[in-house]
C-alpha cells in the first residue's frame, strides 16, 4: 500500500463540548469531493490530547464509516505510553482503519533505543501499516535517522514516516539512508514543496481541511512531473499555510472552517479562541484566496 499524495489531518469538530458527528461527516465529504488520498482522524490537529479513550475510538470509527472506502483512513494512535499506544492501535486495526500514525512519545523523552523498542512493540502487535511521526518541536525528541532505518529493516509493517522536523536536510538524510520503498510524507504544509523536491511523496496536511482540492491537485501535479504548476500553486497557497499556524494548531484551521460553515471554531482547553488581530489577519488571507 502506498501513501503517496495528500492526506488530511482532520480537525475534531465540537458542539457545546461534545463531538459534533454531523459536522465531522460534512468535513469528510468535503475531503472526498476534494479528491484527497486519505484522511487522518485524531492526530495533533484532531486535538487527540483532550479526547478521552472512548471519544478517540468514536472519532476513528466515524472517520471509517464516513469514508466508506472512498479514501484511506490513517488513525492517529500514538501515545507516550507504549501500552496505551498498543491498545489504541490494535483497536483501530479491528475497526477497519487502513493504517496507524504513531507520533514519537512526548514529554518522557526516551532514548533512541527506547524509541526503537516502543515502535517495534507496537508494530509487533498489529499487521496493518504503520506510519512513524517525528515532530521534535512538540515531542521534545526526534526519531533519529538510524532509528528509522532500524525500524524499517526490522518491522515489515513500518514503511513510512511523517516528517515534521522543519528541515529539508533531514528529508535528504532519510531518503539517502532508507530504501526507495520507504515513503516520506511532509508534516508541514509550508515545506511540502521543498520536501517533495528532496524525495517525499506526499503530505499529511492541515491546510487541506480548508482547501482539499487545491492541495491534492498541486501535490499530484508534482508527482506527475508537472512541477511548474505545483510550484505556482504552492506560492499562491503559502500565505494560508503560514496563517493556519499563526496561533496553536488547530485553532486557526477551525476558525477557517467556521468561515466556510463546516464546523464551529470551538476547541477544548487549554486551547482557546483566536485573538482578534490574528483572526482578522487569517480572514484577510482567506478573502484574498476567494475563501471568505
Amino acid at each position: 500500500m502506498s501513501f503517496a499524495g495528500t492526506h488530511t489531518a482532520l480537525v475534531t469538530p465540537f458542539l457545546n463540548g461534545a463531538f459534533d458527528a454531523p459536522a465531522f461527516q460534512a468535513l469528510i465529504e468535503k475531503q472526498i469531493a476534494g479528491e484527497v488520498e486519505g484522511i487522518v482522524p485524531v492526530g495533533t490537529t484532531g486535538e487527540s490530547p483532550t479526547l478521552d479513550h472512548d471519544e478517540h475510538n468514536e472519532v476513528i470509527l466515524a472517520a471509517i464509516t464516513g469514508a466508506r472506502g472512498r479514501c484511506k483512513v490513517i488513525a492517529g494512535t500514538g501515545s507516550n505510553s507504549t501500552a496505551e499506544a498498543i491498545t489504541l492501535t490494535t483497536e483501530a486495526e479491528k475497526m477497519g482503519a487502513d493504517a496507524a500514525l504513531l507520533v514519537a512519545p512526548y514529554y518522557n523523552k526516551p532514548s533512541q533505543e527506547g524509541l526503537y523498542r516502543h515502535f517495534r512493540a507496537i508494530a509487533g502487535a498489529v499487521k496493518f501499516p504503520i506510519i512513524l511521526y517525528s515532530i521534535p518541536g512538540r515531542c521534545g525528541v526526534e526519531i533519529g535517522v538510524e532509528t528509522v532505518v532500524r525500524l524499517a529493516r526490522d518491522c515489515p509493517n513500518i514503511f513510512a514516516i511523517k516528517e515534521a522536523g522543519g528541515t529539508v536536510e533531514r528529508v535528504n538524510q532519510l531518503r539517502h539512508a532508507l530504501p526507495e520503498s520507504f515513503e516520506i510524507l511532509s508534516g508541514d504544509d509550508s515545506l511540502t514543496l521543498p520536501f517533495l523536491s528532496a524525495g517525499a511523496v506526499g503530505v499529511i496536511s492541515v491546510a487541506s481541511n480548508v482547501v482539499p482540492k487545491e492541495v491534492s491537485d498541486y501535490v499530484r501535479a508534482w508527482l506527475q512531473g508537472r512541477t511548474e504548476i505545483a510550484t505556482k500553486a504552492h506560492r499562491r497557497l503559502y500565505p494560508l499555510f503560514k496563517d493556519l499556524f499563526i496561533e496553536p494548531n488547530p485553532v486557526p484551521v477551525k476558525h477557517a472552517l467556521c468561515v466556510q460553515r463546516i464546523c464551529r471554531p470551538e476547541v477544548r482547553l487549554p486551547l482557546c479562541e483566536m485573538s482578534e488581530p490574528n483572526r482578522l489577519k487569517l480572514e484577510a488571507t482567506l478573502a484574498s484566496l476567494g475563501l471568505f
